[in-house]
């Protein structure tokens, strides 16, 4: 249980060491600032100031919030906010940080925001001489034939120094004597291998055993050094050494491998015989922690894993092998181990900042900074940083490793109000592992939705002689806000016609928009009129819509017919005159209505109540004429007066009566209309007659004719001439403008005019109605129409007079 904890607590270390280690390879290509130290360093040590480097003033290095960022947290730095000082919390130790490498820089970052600014760094930890060389076996013990020839090697164990560079071990030293001197080789990764080179031959029988001090001396200053005993035992005859099947063993392993997993097997050969023949292997040079990897099977040559492999940790191992005799002779050979990389590290994401609400409207807004990282290498180590796709938001990459997660686009809250944004990485290896993260952004509203009604433009119908403060209807609007940018407020906004009081007709509730007419309306003063409402909401600003109202006024029937001609209760009565010798159906004349309301409380009808003689007037129910129903008699009384009732179609209808009078005459002249635009005086008329007399007399060849055509001729004068004396003479002008119907709904269909003229001498007693001279006419005052009338009535009043006395 134990040993799985601990197994897992280095696993963790590694894995956040590496992540950092990688973020530091990605950022390499950027421009890094580097500072140093040297190891042991106490506590509050001033590292630098980085104000200089970071572009800041002291006053905005707090509001920047500058945080220091180290890889798996190895150093442990303080940033002063106040003076920018770059401080040491804990003593550092080169070796435990990076081991034998050399130079031993620690990257770190310096996090500022408002806005996101990273300031990439490496720390270079100075190695001091802390550290002696050292031998791993205390005695070292060489077995050499005494047949050995001189000038032969023998390979010894080498020290272990942790110091690097100068500090590093430097050389070795042997004890005087008479057999052996030291010789240095040198490696090729520079480690320097100590060898005792015999001088003399050996002579078991003079000395059997002898006894040298190995002393390896480090470059420090002052030097530290370390000592080993070195035991020459000297043996009976071995010309034979071991040799190796090949020099150099390659393998690769990996990392999964289990404990025992068999890394390699290494082959040696020994001619001699016996005891001298027998080999056995054993692991040369080995360093503390080959030693804990690796163990050696000295009968089969089978190099066997003693824990596992990582590959985060170490990726090649060199262990030295030595293979020797019974005789003591021994041959060496190396065998390379390569740690294959698994995908077995999932990639990490490390969140700096996050912003969990954001306005709406906001394009290009930083929601969060992160950077993420992968232990693994090749493929295992790349990654994929993604969001989903149908999400309004990008990924951006910074430094590399780093990202921004931000807006693509501007959000709409009304749209919506949250997203839950995904972030997963994914490595390359094989099988593939991912990781994610999800991230919550709340949307919070701005006021960007202005009130929309429901309708563009609302039509409302209001019968007339409403009560005052009715609810006549409701306008509605709608925003797509929330909170008191969804508030609304409705007014009335000002008209521009100047002849509508609108602030006299209708109110508008503030709060719900409910419409209310303030007095009674009349339908006959205003049918319709337009005004517009507004919605405002509460935002800030505040913003507002408007729409068209319109009023449809109802039309009641409150409003009897109005009989335009002939006028009553005037003083002066307006006589119709009749020729005795009209057909049946005979037009005496027109009753002349209108009626102010609308649609079918406007269709007016006629009836005829009471007349003197029932019988021979008739009228026309739908146009008011009044016509002959028979021949005249001479029984038939001179004068006729008419009773009619005019009715509208409303309910209950209402009605009007009229009354005419109709004044029977033997005879009158033919008809003549001036032309509308130039009244013809009596010189025009004598002039025409003249030129009709002069015609006349050259058509006539006979002297009775030309006779009878002067008689007739002294007679057309004479009347003329008695006509232009004030006898019965032909109206002058229009008729009264009052005879117009207004509003297209009276008895006319069409507006018309007519102009009468009479003479009392005409073949014809019949009037003529010509087509109308103007079309269209507008209303008159009532004064003109008075006057116009009663300049009609007398006139009328004249002729009859004088028709009459004609008569008589």
């Amino acid at each position: 249980m134990e040993a799985g904890e601990e197994m897992e607590r280095v696993l963790k270390k590694r894995q956040v060491l590496l992540f950092f280690v990688l973020l530091g390879i990605a950022q390499a290509g950027s421009t890094l600032r580097r500072y140093s130290v040297e190891e042991e360093a106490e506590n509050g040590f001033l590292v630098a100031n980085l104000l200089k480097d970071l572009g800041l003033e002291v006053e905005k290095l707090a509001a920047r919030g500058p945080r220091v960022i180290s890889k798996g947290k190895k150093l442990n730095l303080e940033f002063n906010r106040q003076t920018g000082d770059l401080l040491l919390r804990e003593k550092l130790d080169r070796e435990e940080l990076c081991g034998p490498a050399e130079p031993c820089v620690v990257p770190f970052q310096v996090l500022l925001g408002n806005p996101l600014q990273i300031f990439q760094a490496e720390l270079q930890i100075r190695d001091i001489n802390d550290h002696s060389p050292i031998f791993l076996d205390k005695e070292i013990i060489l077995k050499i034939s005494e047949m050995t020839a001189s000038g032969t090697t023998f390979l010894i164990e080498r020290a272990q120094d942790l110091d690097v560079g100068s500090n590093s071990l430097q050389t070795y030293t042997i004890s005087p004597n008479f057999y052996f001197h030291l010789k240095l080789q040198h490696s090729p990764d520079g480690t320097v291998l100590p060898q005792l080179v015999l001088d003399k031959v050996l002579d078991r029988e003079e000395q059997s055993e002898i006894r040298l001090i190995l002393t390896a001396i480090d470059g420090g200053s002052p030097p530290r050094s370390g000592t080993a005993l070195v035991l020459v035992e000297v043996l009976d005859i071995n010309d034979n050494a071991p040799t190796f099947s090949k020099f150099r063993y390659e393998v690769q392993v990996p990392e999964n491998s289990p404990v025992g997993f068999q890394v390699a097997t290494v082959f040696a050969r020994d001619l001699d015989t016996g005891d001298n023949g027998q080999i056995a292997y054993a692991l040369s040079q080995a360093s503390e922690d080959i030693r804990k990897t690796f163990r050696m099977n000295a009968t089969t040559g089978e190099i066997l894993l003693a824990k596992a492999l990582d590959f985060e940790s170490i990726q090649t191992y060199t262990v030295y092998v030595q293979a020797t005799d019974g005789g003591g002779l021994s041959g060496s050979s190396v065998v390379i181990v390569q740690v294959m990389d698994l995908n077995d590290n999932p990639p990490e994401l490390t969140m700096s900042t996050v912003t969990n609400h954001i306005p709406e409207n906001s394009p290009e807004t930083v929601i969060a900074v992160f950077s993420v990282a992968d232990p693994d290498s090749g493929d295992n180590g790349k990654m994929v940083c993604s969001i989903p796709e149908d999400l309004p938001f990008i990924l951006k990459p910074s430094v590399e490793n780093f990202y921004t997660l931000m807006t693509n686009t501007a959000l709409d809250r009304e749209t919506k109000s949250q997203y839950n944004i995904t972030i997963t990485i994914t490595d390359l290896g094989t099988p593939r592992l991912t990781a994610q993260h999800t991230i919550t952004v709340q949307v919070s509203d701005v006021n960007d939705n202005a009130p929309a009604f429901t309708q563009s433009s609302y039509t409302l119908f209001v019968q007339e002689n409403n009560s005052p403060a009715l609810h006549i209807g409701t306008i509605s609007a709608t925003d797509s806000d929330s909170g008191s940018n969804a508030h609304i407020t409705y007014s009335l906004l000002p008209t521009h016609d100047p002849q509508l009081a609108l602030s006299s007709l209708i109110s508008i509730n503030a709060d719900n928009g409910q419409l209310f007419a303030l007095r009674a309306l009349d339908y006959e003063a205003l049918q319709t009129f337009e005004f517009f409402v507004g919605a405002t909401d509460q935002g800030s600003p505040a913003l507002s819509s408007q729409a068209l109202v319109r009023v449809l006024v109802l039309d009641a029937n409150d409003n009897a017919p109005f009989v335009l001609y002939p006028l009553q209760n005037v003083s002066a009565l307006c006589t119709e005159l009749l020729p005795r010798a009209a057909e049946p159906g005979y037009l005496v004349t027109k009753v002349v209505a209108v009626d102010r309301d609308s649609g079918q409380n406007a269709w007016l009808s006629f009836q005829l109540l009471k007349a003197t003689e029932p019988g021979l007037f008739s009228v026309w129910a739908h146009n008011g004429e009044v016509r002959t129903s028979r021949l005249l008699s001479e029984r038939d009384a001179p004068k006729h007066r008419l009773l009619l009732l005019v009715k509208d179609n409303g309910d209950p209808p209402r009605s009007a009566s009229v009354t005419l009078h109709v004044l029977l005459v033997d005879g009158f002249s033919q008809p003549y209309l001036p032309l509308p635009e130039v009244a013809r005086d009596s010189t025009q008329d004598e002039d025409s007659l003249t030129l009709y007399l002069v015609i006349a007399l050259a058509s006539v060849s006979s002297l009775f004719l030309l006779s009878v055509l002067m008689f007739v001729g002294v007679r057309l004068c004479r009347r003329a001439k008695a006509t232009s004396l004030g006898g019965f003479s032909v109206p002058e002008g229009h008729f009264p403008g009052h005879l117009v119907d207004v509003s297209s709904t009276g008895t006319l269909s069409q507006r018309y005019q007519y102009e009468v003229c009479l003479t009392g001498d005409s073949g014809t007693t019949d009037f003529k109605f010509l087509k109308p001279i103007f079309p269209n006419f507008l209303l008159q005052s009532s004064e003109r129409e008075n006057d116009a009338n009663t300049n009609y009535r007398n006139q009328l009043n004249i002729n009859e007079e004088n028709t009459e006395s004609s008569l008589s």
